[in-house]
């Protein structure tokens, strides 16, 4: 069975790559009138470029990229989350916690999150809920989601927030280690003041924590810390791999299985290692597939490796969620 339970519909901050990746996704998944790569095809796709960029991304034109290429997967369920930094009611949150000061890191965050933060949930939660009914009269049951991050003490605050939409499922993920955001390219010399085994000791420890509070139907990407290749020798991080295990089992939580890190981080690996699956498949732990996909092209592109690695695992089962109840599938 075929799901994608972890895709986006859009990701700044904004820049000639993000354009260059837009059109991309678009001339992928749109047919054109004109011969490619002739001036009317380019016209043609400009003008489809400017609808997207005054349309945005919450409408029915770019939802349905989404929804060709699913249909071209035979996709059975999609689940579309966004970002909750990307919110401007949530803003507030993030500058909580995150490291804004005058640092060079504190100036690099403050930026970012003014680049990213501008958009309105309700704008996201309206798209998605409008196009169910259309997406399963096409044969695949559309999901509304949300990501959002985890930080030591936040669970009261957070759980207020995310009880204010109609969320289909919650996906938790940890980003930030003490306010560094450590998953950001700008960022990553951040890694060389630290013991790794101590820092991956303390990001397993909030990891822990976002599974204890609760507050997520699912915690993403376990391992992301890795991102840039910085990581001990695993052999040393086994007995986290084994907490982390356990306290997803003791407060019934689900994890993915991602491949975004295989295509667009320097590590070339799937979240979680093929160590740590294999941890989280002896304990029994609950698992759904995803891309983190943040153009529709990118939809589904390591969803058959992933049920594949799954089977060898020893895996029979995946999960999905509607109205925050958790579905156990068959993988097959």
């Amino acid at each position: 069975m075929k799901v994608d339970f972890h895709l986006h519909l859009e990701e700044g901050p904004y820049s000639p790559r993000w354009l260059q990746r837009t059109l991309e996704s678009m001339a992928a998944l749109t047919e054109n009138t004109h011969e490619p790569h002739t001036m009317g095809w380019m016209q043609e796709s400009f003008a489809r470029l400017e609808r997207r960029m005054h349309g945005g991304a919450f409408t029915e034109e770019w939802l349905d990229l989404y929804l060709k290429r699913a249909q071209n997967l035979g996709m059975h369920t999609v689940g579309i989350v966004d970002h909750l930094y990307r919110f401007k009611n949530y803003k507030t949150y993030y500058e909580q916690f995150m490291i804004l000061d005058e640092t060079p890191i504190g100036r690099l965050q403050r930026e970012w999150l003014d680049q990213v933060c501008m958009a309105e949930a309700d704008d996201f939660v309206s798209c998605i809920q409008s196009q169910k009914e259309k997406w399963r009269r096409a044969g695949i049951e559309l999901r509304l989601g949300i990501e959002a991050d985890y930080f030591p003490g936040c669970e009261q605050e957070l759980g207020c927030i995310l009880s204010e939409q109609p969320y289909d499922y919650v996906i938790g993920s940890v980003h930030f280690v003490d306010g560094w955001g450590f998953d950001n390219p700008a960022t990553q010399k951040h890694f060389e003041k630290f013991d790794l085994e101590a820092l991956y000791a303390r990001f397993f420890e909030i990891v822990g924590g976002a599974i204890a509070s609760r507050l997520f139907d699912i915690v993403a990407h376990l391992d992301n810390l890795k991102a840039f290749n910085y990581r001990p020798d695993e052999q040393r991080l086994l007995p986290m791999y084994e907490q982390i295990a356990d306290l997803l089992v003791e407060n019934d939580t689900a994890t993915e299985i991602n491949a975004g890190m295989v295509y667009r981080y320097p590590i070339r690996e799937m979240c979680p290692s093929p160590a740590f699956l294999a941890v989280l498949a002896a304990k029994g732990v609950l698992l759904t597939t995803s891309t983190d996909a943040h153009f529709p092209d990118d939809l589904g592109g390591y969803t058959e490796q992933q049920l594949g690695m799954l089977a060898k695992a020893g895996m029979k089962e995946l999960v999905t969620f509607q109205n925050r109840q958790r579905t156990r599938h068959s993988l097959v």
